[in-house]
């Protein structure tokens, strides 16, 4: 029986992954005033940036609705398949109660697996990866499922954000209220733990920062062979010089980076620099 597996588009993984590993995109809601776009549908990453510079405001996002993912799991499951479902951290968004809510609604007997990723981004694009490789490998769904709950308490994530404008604005980054009052030099370092945003640390400087990540990073994983993901939002030079010098330092097995993803960058704001360390077998 095939697997195929459904994300919302939080979800960054390097485009091509998408394809091969047959991954179907649920989009997040980016709404501008009265103006409402699918992400990645009707809205590309270019003309977000130019809108926020321009107007000074932030968008606000919704989550996928329930019929979202129910006509998603409908039209996938037609030809008997299996589905994954993977969400962004249910303590950060609704996504998962949706799919959830949505997979118990379906009319006919269809093996859906939802499941709350515990975190966002480039971790749920590295548990995207496994999930495919173990299914195509032969493995039952329920033992990847299995896998995959093991997996997300054992991903580190580390995001530096350089502008804290936007966490202000969204009101979504509450960790950080004590730090957004105080100097605008500081710089915060937030992780994920048991999928809520939480505080790392906090540096003077955007480049301190920077390596005050790696240094994050080499305690938290030490010589366990990892993969990399690395994002960020418009902040390509900057995330390939982090990725680098994680290279050195990590037992790095593999990496990737890619651009933030709208529904994640809305929150942070240009300049943040994230990554995840994902276990490698």
């Amino acid at each position: 029986m095939t697997l195929k597996i459904v994300v919302d588009s939080t979800c960054d993984m390097p485009a091509p992954w998408f394809e091969q590993y047959g991954v179907a995109v649920v989009p997040f809601n980016i709404q501008f005033g009265t103006d409402t776009y699918r992400e990645g549908v009707d809205i590309t990453p270019q003309e977000f940036y130019r809108r926020i510079q321009a107007e000074q405001a932030l968008p606000t996002t919704s989550q996928p609705s329930v019929g979202d993912y129910l006509e998603t799991y409908r039209r996938l499951s037609q030809d008997g398949s299996e589905i994954l479902s993977l969400h962004l951290s249910g303590k950060l968004s609704g996504s998962w109660q949706s799919a959830h809510l949505a997979a118990t609604q379906l009319s006919r007997p269809v093996g859906v697996y939802v499941i709350d990723s515990q975190t966002g981004s480039v971790g749920q694009g590295l548990m995207v990866r496994e999930a495919a490789q173990r299914a195509q490998a032969g493995e039952p769904v329920p033992e990847i499922v299995r896998h995959l709950e093991t997996r997300r308490s054992e991903l580190r994530v580390f995001i530096l954000l350089k502008d804290l404008r936007y966490a202000r604005m969204s009101g979504r980054v509450g960790v950080i209220k004590e730090t957004l009052a105080s100097l605008l030099n500081v710089k915060p370092i937030l992780g994920v733990e048991n999928g809520n945003l939480v505080p790392l640390d906090r540096v003077r400087g955007y480049r301190k920062g920077l390596e005050r990540m790696v240094a994050l990073a080499e305690q938290a994983v030490g010589d366990r062979a990892v993969h990399i993901g690395m994002t960020h939002a418009l902040a390509r030079a900057e995330a390939e010089d982090l990725l680098a010098r994680l290279q050195t330092r990590l037992n790095c097995r593999d990496s990737f980076i890619v651009d933030m993803s709208i529904s994640m960058a809305v929150h942070f704001g240009p300049g943040t620099v994230g990554f995840a360390a994902y276990p490698a077998e």
